[in-house]
C-alpha cells in the first residue's frame, strides 16, 4: 500500500513541477533547472527530468514558490487531482457497471492535457465553483448537457462572454441568451462570433445572470459537455467538476495529445456532415449541438478505444500549416485565435525534451494549404525572415494592457524532411569529429581533438561578439530600425550556441577516447 501511496504522489509532485515549467514560473531560487544546478551540483540540469528525481528535491522546488498567485496556481493542480481521485474511487466502486457516461468523465479528467487546461483561477472574484458532496448521489447521475459560448474582443485587452448556448440530451435549448459584456469591444469577431455592432444593443442579460441560470441546471450533479470546454468555462467564470471534453474523448491516428482534433473535422469524420459551409460564421447553438451529437455517438458506440480521427490533408502534411513561435508562456493557446485570420485549429508544438522558459510554439492548423497561404497573406505584421531563409512575420497584438510580440512563418513539406536530414547532419558532423579507435590513431585523434577545440575557440569568440553586438543593438531597439537587425542578430546567437554545444560534445568524447586508449597502452 505504502507503494502505491508513493507512486500516487510522485506523479502528482512531478506534475506540478512540470506545469511550473510549462508556466515559465520561477520561486526563489529560480526556475527548476536554476534551482537543480544550485541544489546539485554534480549533476545541475542535465537531469532535469523531475521523474527521474526523488520526491524530497521535488518538494523542496516546490516549497521556494511564496507569491500568492503561484500558490493560488499549484492550490488549483491539487485541486485538479483531488477531482481526478473522486472520479476513479467512483469509477472503482461500481467498476464493472461503470456508466458510459462516467467512463467519458473520466477519460476527459485522466488526459494528460486536463490539469493545464483546467486550473482555472477560481480563486478570484466573480467565480463560480460547483460544489456537492462526494457522497451523494450526484456523483452517479448520468443527465447531460452541452453549451457552447461566443466571446470578444474588449478595448482593455479581455475577452468577455456574449453569447451563451446550452442544449440537453434530446436536442433541446435550455438557454440561449446574448450577454452585454457592459465594456467597451475593440473586435465583434464577427466570422467567428456571428455577432455584429448593433447585436447587443437593448442587451441587459449579465455574466452574473447566466453563471445564476446554469449552477441551476448543474446543482444535481448533471454532466458539461463541450468542445474545448475549458474555454467555455474561463469565460462563463465557472468551475465545474464533472465535464465530458470532446477534444480529449476523440483524437487522431496517431495517438499525439498535442494535436487535438477540431469541431468541424470531428463532425465530418464522427457524424458524416460539414458543420458550416465554407465561409459562413460560427453559430453558437450549432457548435453546442454538435458537442452533445458526439458525445451521444460515442455512448452509442459503446467502443472501449477512442475513435481514431484521420488526418484529410495528409497528402500535403505540413502545409495547410503556419508555425506560429516564441508565444510567451503567459498568453494561452486560445487568444491566437484573435491573431490569425481564417478558420484553423491550434495544435501545440511538443517541447523538446527538457525544453523549459518563458516562450512556446504552436501550430494554426488549416483545412488546406490555400487557406494557410491566403491567412499568411493577409497577416498583418513586419515581413522578415527566419534563420534558414524562410518568409515569416512578427505580429503585434495587445493583450491585458501590454504589447505581445510572437512570429508566424509558413510551413511545408520540406520542413518536416529538413528536421530529419538536419538530425542526419548533426550526427555525421559528431561522427566526422569523433573517429573511432579502429579508424585512427592515437596522434590522429589528438589532433582531431585540438582541431575541434580550436574550432570551439572560435565558436566562442563568435558567440561572444554576437551576444556584445546584440547588447548594443538592443540599447537602441526603441528604434524601429534596428528591430529587424536585432531579431536577426538572436536568430544567429541561438544557431552559434547550438553549433558550440555540437562542438563541445564532439571534444569531450574525443578526449574519452584519448584516454580509454592510452590506458590500454
Amino acid at each position: 500500500m505504502e507503494d502505491k501511496i508513493s507512486t500516487a504522489e510522485k506523479k502528482v509532485l512531478v506534475e506540478m513541477v512540470r506545469l511550473t515549467q510549462k508556466r515559465g514560473m520561477r520561486g526563489s531560487e529560480g526556475d527548476w533547472k536554476e534551482f537543480l544546478i544550485s541544489r546539485d551540483p554534480k549533476f545541475g540540469a542535465s537531469m532535469c527530468d523531475p521523474s527521474k528525481r526523488p520526491n524530497d528535491l521535488l518538494i523542496a522546488f516546490l516549497k521556494t514558490f511564496s507569491k500568492e498567485d503561484d500558490l493560488m496556481f499549484l492550490d488549483k493542480i491539487l485541486q485538479c487531482n483531488e477531482k481526478r481521485n473522486v472520479v476513479k474511487q467512483v469509477s472503482q466502486k461500481t467498476s464493472d457497471n461503470e456508466s458510459p457516461e462516467q467512463r467519458l468523465v473520466r477519460l476527459t479528467l485522466e488526459h494528460p492535457q486536463y490539469p493545464l487546461e483546467y486550473s482555472f483561477p477560481s480563486y478570484e472574484k466573480g467565480w463560480i465553483v460547483t460544489k456537492f458532496s462526494q457522497k451523494s448521489k450526484a456523483l452517479k447521475s448520468n443527465a447531460i448537457y452541452a453549451i457552447d459560448c461566443e466571446m470578444v474582443l474588449c478595448e482593455d485587452g479581455t475577452e468577455n462572454l456574449v453569447r451563451v448556448c446550452m442544449v440537453d440530451r434530446d436536442l433541446q435549448v435550455k438557454i440561449d441568451e446574448l450577454v452585454n459584456p457592459r465594456k467597451a469591444i475593440k473586435d465583434y469577431r464577427t466570422d467567428i462570433t456571428g455577432i455584429s455592432p448593433g447585436d447587443l444593443d437593448g442587451v441587459t442579460c449579465s455574466l452574473v445572470d447566466v453563471q445564476r441560470s446554469i449552477t441551476k441546471l448543474l446543482s444535481h450533479g448533471t454532466i458539461l459537455a463541450g468542445h474545448s470546454l475549458n474555454n467555455d468555462l474561463q469565460a462563463l467564470k465557472l468551475d465545474h467538476t464533472r465535464v465530458i471534453d470532446t477534444s480529449f474523448i476523440f483524437k487522431y491516428s496517431n495517438g499525439s495529445i498535442y494535436r487535438r482534433p477540431s469541431l468541424n473535422k470531428l463532425c465530418k469524420s464522427v457524424l458524416g456532415y460539414d458543420l458550416r459551409e465554407e465561409g459562413a460564421s460560427h453559430n453558437c447553438l450549432d457548435d453546442a449541438r454538435a458537442a452533445m451529437k458526439l458525445v451521444l455517438a460515442k455512448l452509442e458506440s459503446k467502443a472501449d478505444d477512442v475513435i481514431a480521427i484521420v488526418d484529410e490533408d495528409t497528402p500535403q502534411i505540413g502545409m495547410e500549416k503556419l508555425l506560429l513561435h516564441r508565444i510567451p508562456i503567459n498568453v494561452p493557446s486560445e487568444a491566437l485565435a484573435g491573431v490569425i485570420p481564417g478558420d484553423f485549429t491550434i495544435e501545440l508544438k511538443p517541447p523538446k525534451r527538457g525544453q523549459g522558459g518563458d516562450i512556446y510554439s504552436a501550430f494554426a492548423v488549416f483545412k488546406n494549404s490555400k487557406e494557410a497561404r491566403q491567412a499568411f497573406e493577409q497577416i498583418e505584421g513586419n515581413p522578415n525572415e527566419d534563420s534558414s531563409g524562410r518568409p515569416q512575420k512578427l505580429v503585434r497584438f495587445q493583450r491585458s494592457g501590454s504589447i505581445v510580440s510572437i512570429f508566424v512563418r509558413t510551413m511545408g513539406a520540406n520542413d518536416f524532411a529538413e528536421k530529419v536530414s538536419s538530425r542526419k547532419r548533426d550526427l555525421e558532423v559528431i561522427e566526422s569529429l569523433v573517429m573511432s579507435k579502429k579508424q585512427k590513431t592515437d596522434q590522429k585523434i589528438e589532433m582531431e581533438t585540438i582541431s575541434n577545440s580550436s574550432r570551439c575557440c572560435n565558436h566562442v569568440e563568435e558567440v561572444e561578439r554576437l551576444k556584445q553586438e546584440l547588447k548594443q543593438k538592443e540599447d537602441s531597439s526603441h528604434c524601429c530600425d534596428h528591430l529587424k537587425e536585432v531579431e536577426s542578430l538572436k536568430e544567429d546567437l541561438r544557431r552559434k550556441d547550438y553549433e558550440l554545444s555540437i562542438l563541445r560534445k564532439a571534444i569531450t568524447v574525443g578526449k574519452k577516447e584519448n584516454r580509454k586508449r592510452k590506458g590500454k597502452k
